[in-house]
């Protein structure tokens, strides 16, 4: 257990436990991390909400996995922000950093400068997870459709669905204005789990008419009951508690939950990370045709290669390729 007074919460992911409630969770901070995300494009404000939902999503999910590699999650739709890409990366060994990623694509001249409802603009389409351990195992695959009107509600809906786990978000971001630091991104979100039973209701038996799974079907009687309790309490947090500084995560924790003994472990660090690299993109260039390394050559006479998530550029001469 870590002392909660000698840990810097800015990016870093807090596990805790309700043990009166018999419910795990998870407390995110992102500022620096999320900041080097965001300040890097330049999105409009709609798509900045949804990158930064995304990355929090991602980093909230990533720390409860035994994780050996990579978690990504891919939102894709039919309008006007047509795919939201986020990886995590697992820390390469104990006391080290995980790594988190994210990127958007969409349609600029069909965006709003503004919007209310930023999960409207995705559309129809899927929301997909790919837990990847490395090159000796399968990856899984995840997909459920985009649904309940945010990426909060789709992963919960992703949970109910493939885990039977009741699960919940609330999610926070916003620039922050520091008088030494200027302005700058911060995000924050708590995530709640039903710890899991040796039994859970069947999908076949609890599925409602749309076939999608919500909490209130896996739950019912004392453990419902608590359940939504949690809940009400969680979702009382307000904005500048979810992005800090000022309030720590653990001073959050007993503002919500103290009557539910939370308990809390050792919190895992997280900051911006790309394995991108000049070899990787030299080594797919070089299965390309003919043909296709011709329409790639720029005017200039080279290929040029964008990194969509850290925007690192390379340059190649194709003739020594």
């Amino acid at each position: 257990m870590s002392d909660p007074s000698q840990i810097a919460w800015d990016d870093t992911i807090l596990p805790f436990q309700l043990d009166r409630s018999h419910i795990r969770g998870r407390v995110v901070r992102l500022d620096a991390t999320l900041d080097q995300i965001l300040a890097q494009h330049d999105y409009p404000a709609p798509v900045q909400a949804l990158v930064a939902d995304l990355a929090l999503l991602t980093a909230l999910i990533g720390q409860t996995i035994k994780l050996r590699w990579k978690l990504s999650f891919q939102v894709r739709g039919d309008g006007p922000v047509s795919l939201i890409a986020t990886d995590y990366f697992a820390p390469k060994s104990e006391g080290e950093p995980a790594e988190i990623r994210a990127y958007a694509s969409f349609d600029a001249d069909a965006l709003p400068d503004q919007s209310d409802d930023p999960f409207g603009l995705i559309g129809a389409g899927v929301f997909g997870v790919l837990i990847d351990q490395g090159p000796d195992m399968a990856p899984y695959q995840g997909i459920t459709p985009l649904t309940g009107g945010s990426l909060a509600a789709c992963a919960q809906t992703y949970f109910a669905q493939s885990e039977q786990l009741p699960t919940q978000f609330v999610l926070g971001a916003a620039l922050s204005e520091e008088p030494a630091t200027g302005a700058a991104w911060r995000g924050g979100g708590i995530m709640i789990q039903q710890i899991p039973k040796s039994s859970r209701p069947e999908a076949e038996e609890a599925a409602p008419d749309d076939g999608l799974l919500r909490d209130k079907d896996l739950l019912s009687g004392d453990e419902a009951e608590s359940w939504n309790r949690t809940k009400i309490l969680m979702e009382t947090a307000e904005l500048t508690e979810l992005v800090g500084p000022r309030v720590a995560p653990q001073t959050l924790l007993l503002r919500l939950f103290h009557e539910e003994a939370p308990r809390i472990f050792d919190a895992q660090p997280v900051r911006f990370g790309c394995t991108c690299s000049r070899e990787k993109v030299e080594n797919i260039i070089a299965h390309y045709t003919e043909d296709e390394i011709h329409e790639a050559t720029n005017p200039d006479g080279l290929i040029t290669a964008d990194c969509q998530f850290c925007g690192e550029q390379y340059h190649f001469d194709p003739k020594c390729i």
